[in-house]
């Protein structure tokens, strides 16, 4: 039996109930983070509940509940459910008012915490590597917000499900933004690129891992605008997200990246990754 949490309350996913004037359901108007748990330990919980924040004070909501309460909340969920590895949903939502496109005077904000079971990706996935398709991004400004309204992202992720592929990598202005539900890097000569944080990026807790992972390594990195002529010409596109981890790009619009396989560079950043995860939770 899935139990989630919502309003204080923990209870069966069926009989969770919400309102139809919540202004999450009527305009999108809320904010989500997804954080995976390994062996019942949640990773990087501090930098997943930051981003939480961050993506609340762009909306103009004060976050219901402090960063200890959270934390707490997290392990409670990830304690009743039996899967060894999971991911945890948190959403925050202004609440129930009448329907008016302005901020009500007063509201409770909706929150509501769900887990579910989380499937590290197939070893056939990861060592022989993912398909993605690319499009115009469409999407609006604010893509630094973890926002509800992911119609635009969902759109970009069926065209690439239509496709027979893993995501679909965007480009605005000639320039690679991210994926539909991805971070995205590209290696070229042997050098790590990805685009920088701003509002056309959501900054990533699994790509910050990479970052680091790289730096330590003394693998070169460097954060700029990528062109699309640059990601066409990669050696190596990689995808990362909460639950894809790392996952190297073979093929991209139907014709290879690099060699065809997952290149070097990813080998050992994936490596890295793997290693650094056991760790973490060695010590939590």
């Amino acid at each position: 039996m899935q139990t989630v949490y919502l309003n204080g309350e923990f209870l069966p996913a069926e009989e969770a109930r919400i309102p139809v004037l919540d202004r999450g359901f009527i305009f999108g108007d809320g904010v989500y983070e997804v954080i995976p748990s390994y062996s019942g330990r949640p990773f990087r919980l501090k930098q997943h509940l930051l981003r939480l924040d961050n993506s609340l004070s762009a909306i103009k909501l004060a976050n219901p509940l402090t960063i200890a309460r959270w934390s707490a909340l997290v392990r409670r969920i990830v304690g009743l459910h039996p899967w060894q590895d999971q991911a945890i949903y948190l959403q925050v939502t202004r609440g129930v008012a009448k329907r008016d496109h302005a901020f009500p005077s007063t509201t409770v904000p909706t929150v509501f915490m769900m887990a579910s079971q989380l499937s590290p990706p197939d070893r056939t996935l990861v060592s022989r590597g993912c398909a993605c398709v690319s499009a115009i991004d469409n999407r609006w400004l604010r893509c630094d917000i973890k926002s509800t309204s992911l119609l635009g992202s969902v759109l970009m992720r069926q065209r690439a499900a239509e496709a027979g592929c893993l995501e679909c990598i965007m480009f605005r202005d000639g320039y690679l933004s991210e994926a539909s539900s991805s971070n995205v890097f590209v290696v070229h000569r042997g050098v790590i690129s990805t685009p920088p944080n701003n509002h056309l990026v959501l900054p990533g807790t699994t790509s910050d891992v990479v970052m680091e992972l790289a730096r330590i390594a003394k693998i070169a990195l460097v954060r700029r605008e990528v062109s699309l002529d640059e990601v066409r010409a990669a050696d190596e596109i990689w995808v990362t997200s909460a639950t894809k981890e790392v996952l190297a790009v073979t093929r991209l619009d139907g014709k290879p990246v690099g060699k065809g396989k997952p290149g070097p560079v990813f080998k050992r950043i994936y490596a890295l990754y793997q290693s650094y995860k056991r760790n973490v939770m060695r010590k939590s």
